[in-house]
């Protein structure tokens, strides 16, 4: 696991905690004492879609981290990086969302605790993980399918000679410019014609 995933890790660990923290705070009217009292729920106080859609995005980003980290290769539209920034993004827009539609307050007003500035600021995290991580997945070389690699010879073997072939045996020549006496011939000089005595004279 890289860096930058074990951010998005700490960053999609980190808006579920946030979600066990107190996220609004509710009003109510004490009937003995007429006074107003105040109590804090956390995310899961008052689950809505909302809530329900952030919470699968942090464990949906923890599962595929997971995978990674195993080993497991899978294709994801755009890329690892693409997936986390956009997850984090759309639980930031939620939480934004969140804003403008609080919880029933029984008619008084709802509050807004510190742990959902907390979250907004995971769900920022995440995003900005998720954008580093499609930004080095873009300036990575993507490796070579196997089937193409050339199997390179080792060096040893590319510095050996090659063994030389040997020359076919060329025959000896005879020696040239060897007189007639000697016995040798030359490849140069014609065969000697054979001597034969003078024919004696015919009689008339």
């Amino acid at each position: 696991m890289t860096l930058r995933q074990r951010h998005a890790v700490f960053a999609a660990c980190g808006l579920l905690v946030t979600m066990f923290l107190p996220w609004y705070s509710l009003q109510s009217v004490d009937r003995r004492t007429e006074t107003i009292q105040s109590t804090s729920i956390n995310a899961f106080g008052d689950v809505s879609f909302v809530e329900a859609a952030v919470f699968l995005v942090a464990a949906g980003v923890l599962v595929l981290l997971f995978a990674r980290a195993e080993g497991r290769r899978f294709q994801m539209p755009g890329g690892d990086g693409t997936i986390i920034a956009l997850a984090g993004a759309w639980a930031g827009l939620l939480i934004f969302y969140r804003v403008f539609s609080r919880p029933p307050g029984n008619g008084y007003p709802v509050g807004i605790e510190w742990g959902f500035f907390l979250a907004f600021i995971a769900a920022g995290a995440l995003a900005y993980t998720g954008w580093r991580i499609r930004v080095l997945e873009r300036t990575e070389p993507a490796p070579r399918p196997a089937a193409q690699r050339a199997p390179r010879a080792p060096a040893a073997a590319e510095a050996a000679p090659q063994p030389r072939r040997s020359a076919p045996p060329v025959a000896a020549r005879p020696r040239a410019g060897g007189d007639e006496g000697s016995g040798q011939l030359s490849l140069e000089d014609p065969p000697p014609r054979p001597r034969f005595p003078p024919a004696p004279p015919r009689p008339r």
